[in-house]
């Protein structure tokens, strides 16, 4: 389970803001990539918090809720499917996270970044963490807050086109997706520059 152990080092140093930062999104065949940053005060535990990957969509939505509540700032930044065939996914993922940081209130002070790279020219201090949704509380909540934000935004689209089974797989590549592209082809949500047909 993810601890304090890395934002209390940078509490100790007299940074306050600490926002964790993470995205969702980065494998799908279609909809966007979407980043959150969160900043907890310090000391904050919220019980349950962990890789979104590894909870419900029940347990999810309930703690997206508690950490709202209990967060001093969540934002988040979106990067469209076109956008990402201009950018190329791992460049619109730092984007995205980029616009979650820019627009987040207040603003942090220091970044705990979930894999091994910050988006370019950063200008607050930032640490990359390896698999930091399963050793950071607040990078742990981000990705929370990015699974739940851009399921959400997949069920609404889901209702404009529904052969596609975005309600379940969210944008994923499953047997389903596959079929529903071979059968309907490419909607203005798929990624372009993905490979859209099954691979056997």
């Amino acid at each position: 389970m993810p601890t304090l152990d890395i934002e209390k080092r940078y509490w100790s140093s007299g940074y306050t803001h600490v926002a964790g930062l993470d995205e969702a999104g980065r494998g799908c065949l279609a909809g966007p990539v979407v980043a959150a940053a969160v900043i907890f005060p310090p000391a904050t535990v919220i019980p349950r918090v962990a890789d979104s990957k590894r909870l419900s969509k029940k347990v999810r939505e309930a703690l997206l809720a508690s950490i709202e509540e209990q967060a001093l700032g969540v934002s988040i930044g979106v990067c469209s499917p076109q956008e990402i065939d201009r950018l190329n996914i791992l460049h619109a993922a730092m984007e995205a996270m980029r616009r979650a940081t820019t627009n987040l209130q207040p603003g942090p002070e220091f970044l705990l970044v979930d894999g091994n790279r910050c988006f370019p020219d950063s200008p607050w201090p930032f640490e990359t963490v390896v698999k930091g949704d399963d050793k950071s509380h607040v990078i742990a909540a981000a990705s929370i807050v990015a699974k739940v934000t851009r399921d959400r935004m997949m069920r609404e689209i889901h209702e404009e086109y529904p052969a596609y089974g975005w309600d379940t797989n969210v944008g994923y590549p499953t047997k389903a997706h596959y079929a529903a592209l071979e059968a309907h082809g490419s909607t203005p949500y798929h990624r372009k520059s993905f490979r859209l047909e099954a691979r056997t």
